[in-house]
């Protein structure tokens, strides 16, 4: 090629033809680089193998050196230049540096903590921020809020069609300033774990408001088990094939696609998060899964299999809220059987569940009251996870029924100190019905840590029903002041009601 350039042009004209090419050549090469998820700011989950990962010129040796070790570890890049890394990181402490190197390439990473990470997902009511109520709402926990060791790592909200391999997301450090930023739930919850735990906390953000669980569940399981979103998948694949395969949030969509399509946030703010280490997650999510409790029954623990199966890490924490108290004006189906769905979650290993029947608003779907539901997470956290004894976890939940003549007997686990009413007076919002199927409203007495229900209106009474409508708002708690999940003792079929 040159000595044909030597034969038709100048000397000077050949030499920026070299440079260029030499110039794309070396824009080819890829260069050392990390995963968006690993930035200045960062927190390592302590006292684990911490995967880091990145991409470096194919075949090269990649050393990494932490600071809190006199070990380098080394990772050599495959054919596509894809490393990957694990550190062993200490008990908790910081600021550390680490440094990554290549052949002369350098990256290092500084102000770097470790201690304990959690991931925080779901749709509006975890996404909503500290700033999202007006200031004043929580003006005092924002003046508060000068945790230098608690640090945020906010994902971009993208849509994907396929899944992708890496996010560019943003580390910041907690002030008066930055937790306007981040979501309320999830700063609730990390700070009562830091003042409780006394070490570093990071909180990843990844959550998108007005989203169903089918957006944050892979491809592959909902292609696998769950039918009825062959047509959405469909869709998925024709817009791929026309206008692209990703798209941020404020983007125009095309027609056909936005954040509620099967997979496509699992594909772009779950995925290329793994295998990231962490201690485990909260998730707060369900009212967009509201006209479909069933599927709700079976979609939501696959998404907890599917999370935990694609890291690889063992059953590892998960902990959700339960959707409030909202009179849903056009659903036909009560949100008290989503809220059933969510409790029988709690067969999965490792789960916990947040109840919400106490600070709802049955006029507004994004209760304010924030902060008592981060803290009940983090009550969770530190009885289950950091063995907290001392910590009642749990309202009471529904565990079995008798009948005794002309009333029905409640027995309930989690009672905690004892069975309760938080205003003082009897247990409100019960329903019982005969073999009709057809509920009146009922009297209710706590007996101990049983609750006897009854009405005159119903002498064979066979099932008993707990503010099941959608907007209720009862007084059921145990005297740690935790409420009493929504629940019924019959398993009959879930009917739209009439209207």
């Amino acid at each position: 090629m040159l000595r044909f350039l030597s034969a038709v042009l100048p000397f000077w004209l050949i030499l920026v033809s070299t440079t260029v090419v030499a110039e794309a050549e070396t824009a080819q090469r890829t260069a050392l680089q990390l995963s968006g998820m690993f930035g200045d700011r960062m927190v390592f989950q302590r006292e684990t193998n911490a995967p880091i990962w990145g991409a470096a010129e194919p075949n090269a040796s990649v050393t990494l050196t932490p600071s809190w070790s006199n070990e380098t570890v080394q990772a050599i890049a495959n054919s596509d230049g894809k490393w990957q890394a694990r550190l062993k990181t200490p008990r908790a402490g910081g600021p550390f540096q680490i440094r990554i190197a290549s052949g002369d390439e350098t990256v290092q990473l500084t102000d770097v903590l470790v201690g304990e990470v959690w991931i925080c997902s779901g749709q509006s009511n975890m996404q909503w921020k500290m700033r999202g109520f007006g200031v004043d709402h929580f003006k005092e926990d924002v003046v508060k809020a000068k945790h230098p060791q608690i640090r945020f790592c906010d994902v971009p909200q993208i849509l994907s069609l396929e899944g992708q391999d890496d996010v560019q997301a943003k580390w910041s450090t907690c002030s008066p300033q930055t937790v306007l930023n981040f979501s309320a739930v999830g700063y609730f919850f990390g700070s009562r774990l830091h003042q409780e735990l006394d070490v570093p906390i990071g909180l990843i953000s990844t959550n998108w408001g007005g989203t169903p669980a089918e957006a944050w569940v892979s491809p592959e399981v909902l292609k696998r088990d769950f039918p009825e979103f062959k047509a959405m998948f469909a869709i998925n694949e024709k817009v791929a094939n026309e206008v692209g395969i990703t798209f941020r949030r404020g983007q125009k969509m095309p027609a056909g696609l936005n954040n509620r399509n099967p997979s496509v946030l699992y594909n772009s703010m779950i995925r290329p998060l793994i295998p990231f280490s962490f201690r485990g997650v909260i998730w707060y999510q369900g009212e967009s899964n509201v006209k479909q409790p069933e599927q709700y029954q079976t979609l939501f623990p696959a998404m907890i299999r599917d999370w935990r199966s694609r890291w690889g890490a063992g059953d590892f924490p998960f902990y959700f809220v339960q959707i409030a108290p909202f009179a849903y004006k056009r659903e036909p189906i009560s949100a008290a059987f989503l809220r059933e769905a969510q409790t029988m979650a709690l067969s999965e290993p490792n789960t916990g569940m947040v109840v919400m029947m106490d600070i709802g608003d049955p006029t507004n779907i994004h209760p304010k009251n924030k902060k008592p539901v981060g803290e009940r997470l983090a009550g969770l956290a530190l009885s289950r996870e950091y063995g907290r004894q001392d910590i009642v976890d749990s309202g009471p939940l529904f565990q079995s029924h008798e009948v005794e003549g002309e009333s029905i007997r409640l027995h309930f686990q989690h009672v905690g100190g004892g069975l309760t009413t938080s205003d003082g007076k009897s247990p409100s919002h019960f329903s019982i019905a005969g073999a009709d199927q057809k509920f009146v409203a009922a009297d209710a007495e706590i007996d101990g840590d049983t609750i006897v229900v009854h009405s005159d209106a119903v002498t064979e009474p066979v099932a008993v029903r707990y503010a099941w409508g959608s907007g209720d708002t009862p007084n059921l708690s145990n005297q740690n002041g935790l409420p009493a999940s929504s629940f019924r003792s019959d398993d009959w079929p879930i009917v739209p009601e009439k209207p």
